[in-house]
Parts: C-alpha cells; structure tokens; sequence
C-alpha cells in the first residue's frame, strides 16, 4: 500500500511541478486562440498553455493507468 501512495504521491508532485513551469513558461505568449467543445467554446487562451494542460492531463491520466495495470 505504502508502494502505491508514494507512486501517486511522485506523480502528483511531477505534474504540479510541471504546471508552475507551465505558467511562468507562457508569461510572454502572444499566440491566443479558442479551444472548441462539443457545445460551447473557451475563451482566447494562449496556444502554449493549450498544448502545455494537455500534455500534462495527459501524464495525469497515464500515471493512473500504469497504477491500474500494476494492481492486475
């Protein structure tokens, strides 16, 4: 058990980690552009901030999948 919450643990702290670097990363964007849903769309973020949130939810979510496959 001690296994499982150190790994989340790490992954939790990598990821915030990489979204503070996110956000001082795109001080100086420009590029902006909106992000169309199903329904609705954003506002106008900037494009690295689209790119940088997706890569990390996508880290996010494959740090739960690794932790699924690990207790099969």
């Amino acid at each position: 058990m001690s296994f499982l919450i150190k790994k989340l643990s790490l992954g939790v702290i990598f990821n915030s980690c990489l979204f503070v670097i996110l956000f001082i990363g795109i001080q100086n964007s420009s590029d902006k552009n909106k992000v169309d849903f199903l329904l609705d769309k954003t506002i106008e973020l900037p494009i690295s901030f689209i790119v940088g949130s997706s890569f990390i939810v996508g880290s996010i979510f494959g740090s739960f999948i690794v932790l699924d496959m690990n207790n099969k």
